[in-house]
């Protein structure tokens, strides 16, 4: 069973644990209640896992786009915060976003009362509460097995949007597009019979070339297109119409333009539908579009994207949502296996085109702690210098590259030979692991391994770090100077949420305190997310990905003592709050010195919590004179909260809803005004080039 559901005493409430997922959520109640589960078909929207209780009033300690709904279904309000709601007696329906999606029934009076961390619904009496949720899990229905043959290729690629729920615009919301169909190789093309495509008119032409093909997937998929072979490169629809895909700028180029044209039109158009909300770009953009937007909305799809191909792009594109993933596939039959994963996050496909170097760039370090390591002015003695790699170095034969495109979106997935500087290693094992993670303990379980007494400064600096949010029960364990044997037991029972690892490496090895542990040696791991913080741990780290991890951190070259500590820290702080990898390194490398140095290995979507306030977000705030503050939010994507989402600022005064990933308008605050929004939840905050982390504003350094 995914979700459960159990009754909390003290306060009284009910407490929602996903194992899978390893998300919880609990609220308060008025009185003690006894959920009962009851059947799901009595929703309007899909739910997995339903309960029924009795309250007279229920409180959330988060608010996350909030919508009420008539018995129909059909909309009536979205819950902003810092308002007051009241509702006549009647039959409602409300739904919540979160690290697990709920609705929930009643048939009452409501009065809704929210501020900028909380929600309060008092009814009029003692209802009858019908409580559904839906996990954000996601699983392919099937596999289709693909022969070495472009064409076969072809007819496999358009059998992907079988996982689509809706082929109208709505398809833009993550929930509504479920996880493709894996893709393996094989003698004879097989399609299972339960995958049925949506039937949307519209034919995506290409020549039968790997190259080609990938290309063209994830706009393929959110089409519900059928891809076929022909020479010059071009949408086509049932109806006529026809787009080129080659003729005014480089192919990948175009086609990644066109899916990101189309996917923020329909975001822009499903305001008329399910969700008619205060969308912040359609302010924007919707003066200077040559359509009506109720009236398109209720085209079929043909016709839409007949309209959106219209816009010139230069009008939209600054207000098109910061894409999640570009992914560098080679042109081989080799891509057909992480081809899936990449198109569940509407990926760009690119060939991995880049130049080789001899090495990532390295500035030269300031200061550290060591004994004689380098003084104030910037000189370095190399011999003192505490590094986090054994004095005896092995001999790396890996080729870095440097990606010809590292700038289109937060993460670019490098599934090429080689190892890639500023960009993801991927590994389709590590894409695999997170599907086949079996149900976990409802607590985070963290553990802390240091294995060089020198390198006690990181690992008393995040003594303060994991385990210090309330509302999460972690479980921290944390080690010192551990053998071979001990290292390997963490490594493969401990059954580890997340492994902080602090000392020293070679690629041969992580350093114990009587020798090396070769991961590579191990057949399986039981850790799910990790930071090899040691020098050269790339391999190891490799290694951790391909045996049952699905994502961690690794480095690509020596590293010194004091700046790897600074890092540590960074990125312990920003994973404890809920960004998952890709965007924890992003703003590690923005904000440090040698962040390049380190790269993510394995799956970059994969985190060790769920955020505070439902998506990842860092605050860039800037005084503009001695009484008040300009805010600006930047949201990033996490598991549940994927491209195509929405955020609320829960800032008093700011109604609008911004798409994910993305920023807000700048937002003008007093101090009480800022000081209110700033403790409300856990996130970091930039002033300039600092990265700080939230509390008093007269403890921040502005």
């Amino acid at each position: 069973m995914t979700i459960n559901y159990s009754a909390t005493d003290d306060p009284t409430g009910v407490r929602i644990v996903d194992r899978v997922e390893q998300r919880q959520l609990t609220f308060r109640t008025a009185g003690p209640v006894e959920p009962t589960r009851i059947d799901t078909d009595r929703f309007n929207f899909p739910v997995t896992h339903a309960c029924r209780f009795e309250t007279d009033g229920m409180y959330f300690d988060r608010l996350d786009g909030v919508c009420i709904r008539n018995s129909d279904g059909d909309f009536l309000s979205k819950i902003n915060s810092h308002e007051q709601y009241s509702f006549d007696s009647g039959s409602y329906s409300v739904d919540m976003g979160g690290p697990i999606k709920i609705y929930f029934r009643v048939a009452d009076s409501m009065t809704v009362e929210t501020g900028a961390n909380h929600l309060y619904i008092e009814f009029g009496g003692t209802p009858v509460i019908d409580f559904g949720s839906r996990s954000y899990h996601k699983n392919p229905a099937a596999t289709i097995t693909v022969p070495d043959d472009p064409h076969d290729l072809m007819t496999a690629v358009s059998a992907l949007p079988s996982a689509l729920k809706t082929a109208s615009c709505e398809r833009s919301y993550p929930t509504l597009r479920g996880h493709p169909p894996l893709l393996e190789r094989g003698e004879e093309l097989h399609i299972p019979d339960e995958l049925e495509t949506p039937n949307t008119g519209i034919r995506i032409y290409v020549p039968p070339k790997y190259r080609h093909i990938y290309t063209v997937s994830s706009l393929a998929f959110y089409l519900g297109a059928d891809v076929v072979p022909g020479e010059v490169p071009r949408i086509e629809t049932a109806g006529g119409f026809e787009w080129e895909l080659a003729s005014r700028r480089w192919f990948e180029d175009e086609v990644a333009r066109v899916l990101k044209q189309i996917f923020f039109l329909d975001c822009i158009l499903r305001t008329e539908g399910m969700y008619q909300i205060e969308l912040q770009e359609r302010q924007m953009v919707e003066p200077h579009l040559p359509f009506d937007l109720e009236e398109v909305h209720g085209r079929p799809l043909q016709e839409q994207i007949q309209q959106y191909l219209k816009v010139p792009y230069d009008l939209v594109t600054e207000y098109v949502p910061d894409w999640c993933l570009t992914a560098h596939i080679p042109s081989n039959p080799d891509g057909i296996r992480p081809l899936p994963f990449v198109v569940n996050d509407l990926g760009i496909v690119r060939e991995p085109r880049g130049t080789r170097i001899s090495q990532p760039r390295t500035p030269a370090p300031t200061y550290s702690r060591s004994p004689g390591g380098i003084s104030d002015s910037g000189n370095q003695d190399a011999s003192k210098a505490l590094l986090r790699s054994d004095a005896q170095k092995a001999t790396d034969s890996n080729v870095l590259v440097e990606p010809e495109t590292t700038n289109e979106s937060i993460e670019h997935a490098w599934f090429g030979n080689h190892i890639p500087r500023g960009a993801t290693k991927a590994t389709v094992e590590a894409f695999e692991n997170r599907l086949s993670r079996d149900e976990r303990t409802s607590r985070i379980d963290i553990t802390v391994v240091c294995n060089d007494e020198r390198m006690i400064d990181e690992f008393d600096s995040l003594d303060g770090v994991y385990g210090s949010r309330e509302e999460l029960p972690f479980n921290v364990e944390s080690h010192t100077q551990l053998s071979i044997e001990q290292l390997s037991d963490v490594l493969q029972h401990g059954g580890h949420d997340f492994l902080h690892y602090i000392g020293h490496a070679t690629p041969n090895g992580l350093r114990c305190a009587d020798g090396k542990l070769d991961v590579r040696d191990l057949n399986t791991v039981d850790i799910d997310v990790f930071l090899l913080n040691a020098c050269r741990s790339f391999n190891q780290a490799k290694a951790l990905a391909e045996r049952g991890a699905t994502g961690g951190v690794g480095t690509l070259s020596d590293v010194v003592n004091e700046q790897a500590v600074e890092i540590g820290e960074a990125l312990a702080r920003l994973l404890h709050v809920g960004f998952p990898l890709r965007g924890a390194l992003q703003l590690v490398r923005d904000h440090t010195s040698i962040g390049d140095q380190y790269l993510i290995v394995g799956d970059g979507g994969a985190d060790m919590a769920q955020s505070d306030g439902g998506a990842a977000i860092v605050c860039d705030v800037n005084p503009t004179d001695d009484e008040t503050f300009e805010l600006q939010i930047t949201a990033y994507p996490t598991r549940e909260y994927q491209l195509g989402s929405y955020i609320t600022p829960t800032v008093e005064g700011f109604d609008e809803n911004v798409l994910l990933p993305g920023k807000t308008e700048s937002i003008e605050l007093n101090s009480a005004e800022l000081q209110e929004y700033l403790s409300s939840h856990q996130f970091p905050v930039k002033f300039g080039s600092k990265l700080q982390w939230n509390g008093p504003v007269s403890d921040l350094d502005l």
